[in-house]
């Protein structure tokens, strides 16, 4: 498969076969020859093939194999051009996304009570396959208020205060969430799990803030070295798998309907404007929103949990947000092509949007913030974004480190080791339903995250602020 070099962080698949558009891969060497080896380069490939897809199928250097698109994906499709969408394009966790809020500690207030403090976080969090509890049942009535509302519905109840909305993306609300679009078995799942990590990839983390790279810009965050933040990574659970799994079904003979002829019928889409795209805009916008909805209630829980094992009163520990970003949506926002501005259906699947778009404020007079996870056992990242992504990725950059081992392939190699007494050693105090959960996020199971964070960096598309070392996790 030829793929050539654009420049050492930057590589092109030429069109070939029923390719609309060519294929881009943002990699270092190093990094492309272990996406050569995934699967995931097929798959960009793939997603070339969609109707109405603009530029160029994008993916980000912690793409992996995902489901009909890849996981770091990021594809521009135009309505007015015959332009479609697909469920594959954000994922069965609608709106899986990062919460990043910064603590009144430093590490030397935390590091005596880190095991009391993780055991209250895992107390007051409800973790796990299934998991429900949270801040409890809520009525039927109330999950329609969650659909349209979002972030400001737990607010409302108590959960962080209004000016988070300021810091989270989108305000923490998609306008275009109708509850008519939402199952009956999707409306069941939810009922319980508003305030619930759930499990897989998902976590709470406290982490140090280790090292600063760009001063200016975490200063204006309210960061220092020392520092104590806590990262909350979760979705849409159960809730926003149901909302995909139901679409998919439609998307399936809508493909079939439109006479949409694609290499792999994971990808079914329909016209973007089509009244199963529509149905599927409206139901993608509510369980988007029940999402942040969601990491709004955990923030809170977090907050409570802070507070009871450290013994501190609301106004000596109150958590500051510092953004809050999705990676797994698909969301209509103005761009410029070719000089002319633009409305394009932006999927991304696994990839965090780096810039506001064009024609929206912004309360930053700095890039966006990009906040990118790393594995259990390594760091995380807080990045701004850069103008340059407006006009290379449709504003889009890396979310994470990328897995190069699946899961089952990560439970077989690290079976029989004592993971929570090496992280332990590693000053890592973790709490975790099952040992299966652990083992699917040790180092090893993903790439560098610094060789991913570094890689856009080199590419202009978003650079480092700070790098942020775990100190203490909750996991499913």
């Amino acid at each position: 498969m030829e793929i050539k070099r654009i420049h050492d962080h930057l590589w092109e698949i030429p069109r070939q076969g029923g390719m609309r558009v060519p294929g881009r891969i943002y990699a270092s060497r190093t990094l492309l020859e272990q996406i050569r080896g995934e699967g995931g380069v097929q798959q960009v490939m793939n997603v070339a093939h969609l109707p109405g897809i603009v530029g160029y199928s994008l993916a980000m250097p912690d793409i992996h194999w995902g489901y009909g698109f890849p996981i770091g994906g990021v594809a521009a499709t135009d309505p007015e051009d015959g332009g479609v969408i697909s469920p594959g394009g954000v994922g069965y966790d609608i709106n899986c996304g990062v919460r990043l809020c910064v603590a009144p500690l430093d590490l030397a207030d935390l590091k005596p009570r880190i095991e009391k403090v993780v055991q209250t976080l895992f107390a007051k969090i409800p973790c796990g396959v299934g998991s429900t509890g949270g801040i409890g049942a809520v009525s039927k009535k109330e999950l329609e208020q969650v659909m349209t509302q979002g972030a400001r519905w737990s607010i409302g109840r108590g959960y962080g205060r209004m000016s988070d909305l300021e810091q989270t993306e989108e305000r923490g609300c998609l306008h275009e969430a109708d509850p008519a679009a939402i199952s009956d078995r999707a409306r069941e799942r939810g009922l319980e799990q508003i305030g619930t990590l759930g499990s897989g990839n998902h976590f709470v983390e406290l982490e140090v803030i280790e090292e600063i790279f760009d001063r200016p810009v975490a200063q204006a965050l309210g960061l220092r070295e020392g520092g104590i933040t806590i990262l909350i990574h979760t979705g849409s659970r159960g809730f926003g798998y149901q909302v995909c799994d139901d679409y998919l079904r439609v998307m399936a003979r809508g493909a079939e309907r439109y006479k949409i002829q694609l290499p792999d019928r994971q990808l079914a889409c329909v016209p973007v404007g089509s009244p199963e795209g529509q149905g599927y805009w409206k139901a993608m916008s509510a369980a988007a929103n029940f999402a942040w909805a969601n990491r709004q209630a955990i923030m809170g829980l977090a907050e409570e949990a802070l507070q009871e094992a450290l013994g501190l009163n609301p106004h000596q520990m109150r958590l500051q947000l510092i953004y809050d970003v999705c990676h797994n949506v698909a969301k209509m926002e103005t761009h410029r092509v070719d000089g002319v501005d633009r409305r394009l259906c932006i999927h991304r699947k696994g990839a965090t949007r780096a810039h506001v778009p064009r024609g929206q404020k912004s309360p930053w007079s700095f890039g966006q913030p990009v906040i990118v996870p790393g594995d259990m056992g390594s760091a995380s990242y807080l990045c701004i974004g850069t103008e340059r992504s407006l006009d290379e990725t449709w504003g889009s950059t890396c979310h994470g480190a990328g897995r190069v081992l699946s899961r089952s392939a990560a439970k077989r190699k690290f079976a029989g080791r004592d993971l929570i007494g090496e992280l332990r050693d590693d000053g890592i105090t973790v709490m975790a339903r099952g040992l299966a959960t652990v083992a699917e996020e040790m180092r090893g199971a993903y790439k560098d995250v610094s060789q991913v964070v570094d890689t856009m960096e080199a590419a202009g598309i978003s650079t480092k602020v700070a790098r942020l070392r775990p100190i203490g996790v909750i996991k499913g």
